[in-house]
């Protein structure tokens, strides 16, 4: 029979041993629900910081204006779509900020505010060929205003810059036709009137008067100016209306196409006359109806053949007036055979007081400037468009796009405006 006194221990040390099994397996398992609890965590973290990531990029990529993140180092960290967009889909993310930016005038802003830690806002005009948008650019000088500062949560050691870059070239084009407009006008009014000023000091200090002849002359002179400034201001007046949406006040009436024409030539036929030129109308149904402001049409083809007879003073020139019309669309257009126009002022040419380098010609070309103006706003206004092409020596032309949808829309607008007045008149 076994000794209980050795028997004791040897139980103790069993019961001992299993209490330490018991309290490792306790203990690994608890040390696996810990890892997966923290796996878990991780996950849940690690997912909601992607869908924050995710959340953040969809915000800046709504933006309309390019916007980067930039490291210390000036590499670019983040770059939401509309910067993407605007580098032509680059990948800029680890690239150096020298190396994102074509023109390094764009660069230099940024870099100010890296190095010295200082906000700025920098408007940046470029040459097309300078454009971010590289080959895409088409509308000549941009501008670009790239406002730098760094994030205020940026530790010292690695501080990141936010760039947002925003695209001016609408409001610098504006304010540059404004600014264009005023010291054009202010010219193009003060030599009539500096004129007429010196005939009527001849007249008046060097009593002049009493020479009829001379007078009459010095009166024929001023008599000219005098139309050309009411023809400037009537211009400037016709533009006005147009542009502050006294457009939507069209009186909009079914003209026949042929009869404008008619009066067009008319007006002009002293002018045609006097330069042997021939007028040419592609018009194979005579009775084709438009509806629209007769007036502003008359406006639109006056002033787009006073401008090629002007344009062309030489002899035998050929102006021609056509028009087409399908299911869509009504062309009307305007062509000559005359010298053209150079390819790198087509674009301009409907600005405000825009001139044509004459280098075909020592004459100086007389008249408002403004006359393409108020035929491009004279088309937009009836809901068309306006292209011209050039082919110097062989044919300019003008077509002008009206859709019958916006022909339509004009006339049912008309007249839903006439019908207050139709019943107020027969109370």
């Amino acid at each position: 029979m076994t000794d209980p006194l050795v028997i004791a221990p040897i139980l103790a040390a069993l019961c001992a041993f299993v209490a330490l099994g018991v309290t490792w397996l306790r203990l690994r398992r608890a040390r696996q629900d810990f890892s997966e609890e923290v796996s878990s965590w991780k996950m849940k973290l690690d997912l909601d910081l992607r869908n924050a990531r995710k959340e953040r990029d969809q915000l800046l990529d709504a933006l309309g204006d390019a916007f980067m993140l930039v490291d210390a180092d000036a590499r670019v960290l983040f770059a939401n779509k509309a910067a993407r967009t605007l580098f032509r889909g680059r990948d800029l993310t680890g690239r150096t900020v020298h190396e994102a930016f074509l023109d390094q005038r764009l660069a230099a802003a940024l870099m100010r505010c890296l190095e010295t830690g200082e906000a700025t806002v920098t408007r940046a005009v470029l040459g097309q060929q300078s454009s971010p948008l590289g080959d895409q650019e088409r509308r000549g000088m941009n501008a670009w205003v790239i406002d730098a500062a760094r994030l205020s949560d940026s530790p010292a050691e690695d501080p990141t810059t936010r760039v947002v870059i925003r695209d001016v070239t609408s409001e610098y084009q504006t304010e540059q036709i404004r600014k264009d407009f005023v010291a054009n006008a202010s010219h193009e009014l003060r030599t009539p009137l500096a004129i007429i000023n010196g005939y009527l000091e001849n007249l008046i200090d060097d009593d002049l008067v009493d020479d009829k002849e001379l007078t009459r002359r010095f009166l024929k002179v001023m008599r000219k100016h005098t139309e050309r400034i009411s023809r400037i201001v009537e211009d400037m007046l016709v533009i006005s209306r147009l542009e502050s949406g006294e457009a939507a006040a069209l009186k909009v009436k079914p003209f026949r196409l042929r009869s404008c024409v008619s009066d067009v030539l008319e007006r002009l036929e002293s002018v045609i006359h006097n330069q042997q030129a021939t007028i040419k109308i592609d018009m194979p149904d005579v009775d084709i109806t438009l509806a629209g402001d007769r007036f502003y049409w008359t406006q639109v083809l006056f002033n787009l053949v006073e401008n090629a007879l002007k344009q062309n003073p030489r002899k035998g020139l050929t102006v021609t007036v056509g028009c087409s019309r399908d299911e869509t669309m009504t062309r009307i257009w305007v062509s000559d055979d005359g010298v053209g126009i150079p390819s790198a002022d087509l674009p301009h040419i409907f600005r405000r007081f825009y001139r044509v380098e004459k280098h075909h010609s020592q004459e100086e070309i007389k008249g408002t400037g403004l006359g393409l103006s108020i035929v491009k706003r004279a088309i937009e206004a009836h809901g068309g468009t306006i292209r011209v092409t050039s082919i110097p020596g062989q044919d300019t032309r003008f077509t002008m796009e009206v859709p019958r949808e916006a022909e339509a829309r004009l006339q049912a607008e008309a007249e839903a405006n006439a019908l207050p007045e139709l019943s107020g008149a027969g109370e």
